[in-house]
């Protein structure tokens, strides 16, 4: 089964059910998706009764302007939470949805018109996901990159650099430090990203 075909999911008495998503993510929850990748999208504070089914297929997208950046399959939710989670007693609420990737076009997301969306989740017709599906084509290929990251760093011993090359990189993560990245075997194209955009480091090209 490819990414895009679609499947059905969930049982009732009349039998099986089809059903399809679209996930709407906040500005700063894509922001922090095309930073590190993630196998998993999981989402709480969903409102409303209507929830997906293990295996529904997902589209995640982004707006203003309305933008198709991933397709997903829902996992299996996690637990259900407390409403209050300092009072035992409170009502229990559903856990959150996680969705399982299984395309993901962060950097180039695919423009989408005409559809209306109820919020963070919105159930879709299975055909309309089917045709949000196809606008992406066939997945690239994949290829080697070499990716690296220099520090200077001052330290009494190599393995006191190594640590606090670590301590560096959590503290400033891929929002504030640049990752060198080039084709196999073509150092010469070395790009720098920052925030997971290329970044010009050269303060001569700025002038």
């Amino acid at each position: 089964m490819t990414d895009t075909e679609p499947r059905t999911s969930g049982t009732t008495e009349g039998g099986i059910v089809a059903g399809a998503w679209a996930v709407l993510l906040p500005a700063e929850r894509y922001e922090a998706e095309r930073l590190v990748h993630h196998d998993t999208l999981e989402l709480t504070g969903l409102d409303g009764t209507a929830r997906p089914r293990p295996g529904d297929p997902v589209a995640v997208l982004v707006d203003e302007p309305l933008r198709l950046v991933g397709l997903g399959r829902v996992a299996l939710a996690t637990a259900e939470t407390r409403e209050d989670p300092d009072d035992p007693q409170s009502d229990p609420g559903p856990g959150a949805l996680v969705v399982t990737y299984t395309r993901r076009v962060l950097d180039e997301p695919v423009a989408v018109g005409g559809l209306a969306l109820d919020g963070l989740l919105t159930g879709l017709d299975p055909a309309v996901w089917r045709e949000l599906a196809a606008r992406l084509g066939p997945p690239p290929a994949r290829r080697s990159w070499l990716v690296s990251l220099d520090l200077p760093i001052e330290a009494a011993s190599p393995a006191e650099a190594v640590r606090l090359f670590w301590s560096y990189v959590q503290e400033l993560g891929p929002r504030e430090l640049p990752a060198f990245v080039s084709p196999s075997g073509d150092e010469l194209a070395m790009q720098a990203f920052v925030l997971g955009v290329e970044a010009n480091q050269d303060p001569e090209e700025d002038d």
